[in-house]
């Protein structure tokens, strides 16, 4: 059995189950367990949001998703289980668009490991989201684009709190 578990879940079949990841990664070896939820938000960057379209290349997304898996039991230098799942299709307001657990034997592992695989899925993955607007437009997001467009506010932020990333997605 693997360590690891990737999924792509088509919302029309079935919701992200936050369940189904805490049980793949409870196993007797590991004390700590940390877990990231990401859902559908009613405003972004000054814009109320109806909800998003997610799209993605599934058979990259997949090897990306398990590579970062293969990154994070590398990184964290010992035994770690990992399940990422993100969502695809159309999306509500408060639906669940990515669920993420890690398990290691300590919890500051697990917390390192959730976080680098949130962050890879984000700047890695070939996910395309499109968000829809009360005022019937839709853009799409342009994810870590930003990074290049906030440089400096990013550097700024890195100083001031110790965040490896600078913004928020």
């Amino acid at each position: 059995m693997t360590d690891i578990h990737t999924a792509i879940v088509d919302i029309r079949s079935a919701p992200l189950d936050p369940a189904a990841a805490l049980d793949f990664v409870s196993d007797p070896r590991f004390g700590g367990i940390a877990t990231f939820i990401g859902r559908v938000r009613e405003h972004n960057l000054g814009r109320v949001v109806t909800g998003v379209s997610y799209d993605l290349f599934e058979p990259l997304a997949l090897r990306i998703f398990h590579e970062i898996g293969a990154r994070a039991q590398s990184e964290i230098g010992g035994p770690v289980k990992l399940y990422i799942a993100h969502a695809k299709g159309d999306l509500r307001i408060g639906d669940l668009a990515v669920v993420i657990a890690a398990a290691t034997p300590h919890r500051d592992e697990a917390f390192r490991a959730c976080r680098l695989a949130i962050e890879a899925v984000k700047h890695e993955a070939p996910i395309w989201k499109q968000e829809h607007y009360t005022d019937g437009h839709s853009a799409w997001s342009e994810g870590c684009s930003l990074c290049e467009e906030h440089k400096e506010a990013e550097l700024l932020a890195m100083k001031h709190s110790g965040d490896a990333h600078g913004h928020s997605h």
